[in-house]
């Protein structure tokens, strides 16, 4: 008899080389739902796939729809302990409601009233910070103040005390990206309460970090072990988009400079590494220039953009929008997108591939591949 306790439901599948629906084969899988097995033969179409299927869907979210939200929970919730943060997470329509972006990756909009703190807290969750407009606020990691302005990627390895005050008169809202879905669906989340206030209500030009490592090719020889998450907790826009325009004045020159013509991109990295920022997450900023069309391009593993400025269509599989500025869109793992501007477009990315890479399940297609 069937257990009724058991979460276990076997359906007979139909098709080529599957066993004839019979009343013992019936038995035999009541059998094996009160056992808490499934066999193999029923479930591989969906287990082991042709290629990925990803349950994310591709979205977008419109910034000038999330800003006044965020600014009427500003009104309403209060920051402090119980809710930590006033951090509103994008969650992804084929996710089942949870409040995730991608299955590895979270995306939330956080808002700070002028004067108001986030108290200091620490988890194993890495973290960062981007900033699509405004400044005044500072994040202070393990007591080192670090100013956020429009433009600048914070990035903070986990297990740091981080919490953030805002000195101005006004308020100020960024981008929040973490590894929560994939630290929640592995079971390693840990999470501590530091003070309620932050340590310093320093607000210097130059963040501790910044004067020991925003030093381009320059290592302190203090400092010469490899880290796996990076020291430098500000990677400024001054640098960002100097890199990115002076790549493509290059091109034009006649110099191989960018990834395909018109589309310039760098990639934010760990100095004591060369590698990626955190050992979950990679970050990068690309520049298209006006009339460029990217070619379509699928990666295993998934990734989250912001429009940082400009203006372009984007398409991830079939689904195409027109974007601008501040607004964010999701592409579920082996999904082709394409991105194309008339007047240029400046893109944020955050993605897990160094997740997949270091699992060696990393893999691109694009059209070249086909030739």
């Amino acid at each position: 008899m069937q257990s009724t306790s058991s979460p276990v439901r076997i359906t007979a599948s139909e098709g080529e080389n599957q066993p004839e629906r019979t009343p013992e084969l019936a038995a035999l899988y009541r059998g094996f739902e009160s056992e808490l097995l499934i066999p193999l033969w029923t479930e591989i179409g969906d287990l082991m796939p042709s290629a990925p299927r990803s349950k994310a869907l591709p979205h977008l979210w419109r910034w000038e729809r999330l800003l006044p939200m965020a600014e009427r929970a500003g009104e309403l919730v209060p920051v402090g302990r119980g809710g930590e943060r006033r951090a509103i997470a994008l969650a992804n329509p084929g996710l089942g409601g949870r409040p995730f972006a991608t299955p590895t990756l979270w995306a939330a909009i956080q808002y700070l009233n002028p004067g108001e703190d986030a108290p200091v807290h620490r988890h194993t969750q890495n973290a960062f910070r981007f900033v699509v407009e405004g400044e005044g606020v500072w994040t202070v990691v393990n007591g080192d103040p670090v100013a956020m302005r429009r433009g600048d990627f914070l990035p903070q390895a986990g297990w740091n005390w981080h919490g953030h005050h805002n000195i101005t008169d006004h308020p100020m809202a960024w981008i929040d990206g973490l590894d929560i879905p994939f630290q929640y669906f592995t079971d390693s989340t840990f999470f501590e309460f530091g003070p309620d206030e932050v340590e310093t209500r320093e607000a210097p030009e130059r963040s501790r970090s910044e004067r020991l490592w925003a030093h381009p090719g320059l290592r302190p020889l203090t400092h010469l072990e490899p880290a796996p998450a990076t020291p430098l907790l500000a990677y400024r826009w001054e640098h960002t988009d100097r890199a990115l325009a002076e790549q493509l004045a290059l091109e034009a020159e006649g110099y191989h400079a960018t990834i395909e013509p018109g589309h310039a991109a760098v990639r934010f990295t760990n100095p004591t590494t060369g590698g990626d920022i955190m050992p979950t997450m990679r970050t990068e900023f690309h520049r298209l220039a006006p009339d460029t069309a990217t070619a379509p391009v699928r990666e295993v593993g998934s990734s989250v953009y912001q429009v940082f400025d400009g203006t372009g269509e984007v398409t991830v599989a079939d689904v195409s929008w027109q974007v601008s500025r501040g607004d964010l869109f999701v592409v579920p793992s082996w999904q082709p997108l394409t991105v194309t501007t008339d007047r240029g477009l400046d893109l944020f990315r955050f993605s897990d591939t160094p997740i997949a890479e270091r699992l060696h399940l990393h893999r691109t297609h694009t059209p070249e591949d086909n030739r």
